[in-house]
C-alpha cells in the first residue's frame, strides 16, 4: 500500500520523518523520494539496518538509519536530540526479507531452524514448543493465533516432543499438518500457529501499544500517524487506540450523572480513516500477501 501510505502522509520539504519499520528500506526510499525531508529509519533487526548502507548513501544527510525497537522510538529520537517529528509510518508485522530467508525460521515453505526471534536475541520459537506445557502452548495458539484447533495442536507438539525436540520450521509444521483438516481457503493449515509464535516471541503486540503511545508523544501539530496492519489483533489495537485519540469513544449517557462531572474535552487528533483503507484489487492481485493489509491514520490538531 505503499502509494496510500505516501497520500496519507502526504511529506512535504523540510519536515522530518520516522519510518518506525525500515525493512527493505520501500517507505523510506519512497518518502525521500518524494520530498526534501529529514527521515529517521528504525528497525529492531540488525540486518535490516545493514541493508541501508546503500539507501543511505543515496541519501546522504537525510536518511538516519538507528536500531532498536519502534516502541522505544521516543527514547530514540531524545537520544538524537529530535523533539517532534511531522509523521510517523508503521508497517506492522514479518518483512518479506524475513519470510524469504529460510534460516531466520519465519516461513512454514522452506525448511529452517526454528527461530523467528526478529532481533536475533532472546527465547526461540523451538524454546517455546519444546518447554511450554500443552494447556499453556493452546493458550499461546488460540490467543495469538486464534487458532480454534489449538487443543488438538498443542497435544499433537506434547507428544511428538517427547520422542525427540523441534528444531526446524518443517518438523512442526509436519506435525501441525498431521492433526489438521485442509482449509477450504488454501490457506497452509499451521500458518496460525506460526504467526502465533511469532507473535509471542517477538512480543509484537505489546509493541504496537508502546510504539502507538511514543508516536503520539512525538507528533508535531499537523503530524500525520500512519499504520498498516496485517493481522487482526494488531489491527485492532491500532483501531481502538487511533478512536480513542479522535475522540470517537462513546461517552457517557446524559442520563448518567457522570455526565455532568466528566465534561469531555477536545480530541487532540483527527480521525483521517473512518474506515480502514484496503489494498486496490491491482495490488492483491500482484501481491498476495497484501490483501489483509489495513492502513489506518490520524492527525495531530493544530494548536488554538
Amino acid at each position: 500500500m505503499l502509494a496510500e501510505v505516501l497520500a496519507t502522509l502526504a511529506p512535504h520539504d523540510g519536515a522530518t520523518y520516522l519510518d518506525g519499520t525500515f525493512g527493505g528500506g520501500g517507505y523510506s526510499a519512497a518518502i525521500l523520494s518524494a520530498a526534501g525531508c529529514t527521515l529517521y529509519a528504525v528497525d529492531r533487526d540488525p540486518d535490516a539496518i545493514a541493508r541501508g548502507a546503500n539507501l543511505a548513501a543515496r541519501f546522504p544527510g537525510r536518511l538516519h538509519l538507528v536500531e532498536g525497537r519502534f516502541g522505544d522510538m521516543d527514547r530514540l529520537m531524545a537520544g538524537r536530540d529530535v523533539p517532534s517529528l511531522d509523521g510517523v509510518v508503521l508497517d506492522l508485522g514479518v518483512s518479506s526479507y524475513q519470510i524469504d530467508e529460510a534460516e531466520r525460521g519465519f516461513s512454514l515453505r522452506m525448511d529452517g531452524p526454528l527461530d523467528m526471534r526478529m532481533e536475533k536475541s532472546g527465547p526461540t520459537a523451538a524454546e517455546l514448543v519444546n518447554t511450554l506445557p500443552e494447556r499453556e502452548l493452546a493458550d499461546l495458539l488460540w490467543e495469538y493465533g486464534e487458532e480454534r484447533h489449538s487443543r488438538r495442536i498443542a497435544r499433537k507438539i506434547v507428544a511428538a516432543r517427547g520422542d525427540a525436540p523441534f528444531e526446524t520450521t518443517l518438523q512442526l509444521a509436519t506435525a501441525i499438518h498431521a492433526v489438521m483438516p485442509r482449509d477450504p481457503s488454501g490457506m497452509d493449515s499451521a500458518t496460525r500457529s506460526f504467526q502465533a509464535l511469532r507473535l509471542k516471541v517477538n512480543d509484537e503486540l505489546g509493541e504496537v501499544e508502546r510504539g502507538l503511545e511514543a508516536a503520539v508523544k512525538l507528533l508535531a501539530p499537523g503530524g500525520r500517524l500512519v499504520v498498516v496492519a496485517f493481522h487482526s489483533l494488531e489491527d485492532r489495537i491500532v483501531k481502538r487506540f487511533m478512536r480513542d485519540a479522535a475522540g470517537r469513544t462513546p461517552g457517557a449517557s446524559r442520563f448518567d450523572p457522570a455526565s455532568l462531572v466528566n465534561v469531555p474535552r477536545k480530541a487532540e487528533f483527527r480521525l483521517l480513516t473512518p474506515t480502514a483503507l484496503r489494498p486496490s484489487a491491482a495490488e492483491s492481485e500482484m501481491n498476495p500477501r497484501a490483501r489483509s493489509a489495513r492502513l489506518r491514520a490520524i492527525e495531530r490538531r493544530a494548536t488554538a
